[in-house]
């Protein structure tokens, strides 16, 4: 004789003559994506969200429809672990046939023309480098601080003498004052200096 442990999975019937009814509340198959269930008459199962495992529906085209008792594995491979959440709960047959299929017929029209993509991996760009390395590259490398700042004094001589035109131009318009009174944009500036006094009191 078996141990108990070494008992399988037993086969589902489509039909059971168990009275026995689940106390939970009708599993509805609306709340279901449309491949989780088959309302074909000769095949009405669902599948079981408790377990997770296809199961036939008994009294499908009766007035209460439910769950048949079901173990929570394949059948002759799995142990033997009943359901207990899922079996013999009863079915909320709200979803017509018609709109069943017309669902699954869209969801396979979506997915059939789906291809895999390739994963292109993106080139691994070089960090730019800071301005402090880009000056220390144009430098010359030299351990002569008097070198390092002769080579300053030249480089500040050069940026001089290429700004040295605009900067006299530029001096030479701002000394040209028109003749007559101050512009008007702002107050005439006091010439003499002004000594408040507080009020006598």
């Amino acid at each position: 004789m078996s141990s108990p442990l070494e008992r399988t999975a037993r086969p589902r019937k489509s039909r059971t003559r168990s009275r026995t009814v689940n106390t939970r509340p009708a599993l509805a198959l609306s709340t279901l994506r449309p491949n989780q269930y088959d309302l074909r008459p000769a095949c009405a199962s669902l599948l079981c969200p408790d377990c997770e495992t296809w199961v036939p529906i008994t009294g499908y085209q009766s007035k209460a429809p439910k769950v048949v008792p079901h173990d929570t594995g394949r059948a002759l491979e799995a142990p033997a672990v009943r359901c207990h959440l899922g079996s013999n709960r009863l079915v909320a047959v709200d979803v017509l046939v018609r709109k069943w299929q017309e669902r699954l017929e869209d969801g396979h029209a979506e997915t059939g023309h789906r291809r895999r993509t390739t994963v292109r991996r993106k080139p691994k760009v070089q960090p730019a480098p800071a301005i402090s390395q880009i000056a220390a590259q144009r430098q010359p490398v030299t351990t002569d601080r008097a070198a390092i700042g002769r080579s300053e004094w030249l480089q500040r001589k050069k940026q001089w003498a290429s700004t040295e035109r605009a900067v006299r131009n530029a001096d030479a318009r701002r000394a040209q004052v028109p003749a007559g009174d101050a512009p008007l944009e702002a107050p005439p500036v006091p010439l003499t200096t002004l000594h408040p006094q507080r009020p006598a009191s």
